[in-house]
């Protein structure tokens, strides 16, 4: 298990750039949460990378427990070897699936997939487009924007927060250091 196999089998099954660049913004964010708690990086890594793989072929609309996203992908990676550890994070980033988060990584990978998503909206409509001009401040703006970023879940990103134990504004601030550190890759 290394992150170039990882990464291959992500763009084995996942054609959608911009669905990439979601899995890369995830893992550079968990990746900081496990150099900030001395954690495996590498392990936190891989699994913040595949947490998505299966989602471009098997959606799951339905939100089906065993079905589907998570789940088809985690019982590929089972099948090739991979720690039950990270099949359990990528399975609790789901809440449907009900597998509790149990583990730091299944926490931090729970608390930074939606949040990535509201710092990519927030950078598009900056007039640079850029990473670089996004703060926690202009984040904070956009919370309560109903309409902006409607498909990101703020209660999420709040209770991903807590689990992890780090006040939101911290959080939002580690999440998008390590979004601009992989900038270039991001086309942000």
């Amino acid at each position: 298990m290394n992150r170039a196999e990882a990464l291959k089998l992500v763009q084995e099954h996942t054609k959608n750039q911009n669905l990439i660049k979601h899995m890369l913004a995830v893992e550079a964010a968990v990746r900081s949460y496990a150099r900030k708690l001395n954690e495996d990086e590498e392990k936190w890594g891989i699994a913040a990378l595949l947490h998505d793989f299966d989602y471009e072929k098997y959606p799951n609309p339905e939100h089906h427990p065993t079905q589907g996203h998570p789940s088809w992908g985690v019982a590929l990676l089972r099948g090739n070897g991979y720690p039950e550890d990270i099949c359990q994070a990528i399975l609790g980033h789901a809440d449907y699936t009900g597998v509790p988060r149990e583990t730091l990584m299944a926490k931090a990978l729970f608390s930074c997939d939606e949040l990535t998503g509201l710092i990519v909206a927030v950078a598009l409509v900056r007039p640079s487009k850029k990473l670089a001009d996004v703060t926690v401040e202009s984040i904070k703006n956009k919370w309560d924007a109903k309409a902006f970023a409607r498909g990101v879940k703020r209660e999420d990103i709040e209770r991903g927060a807590q689990e992890l134990g780090v006040p939101l504004d911290e959080h939002i601030q580690t999440v998008l250091s390590a979004m601009q550190g992989i900038s270039d890759q991001l086309g942000l």
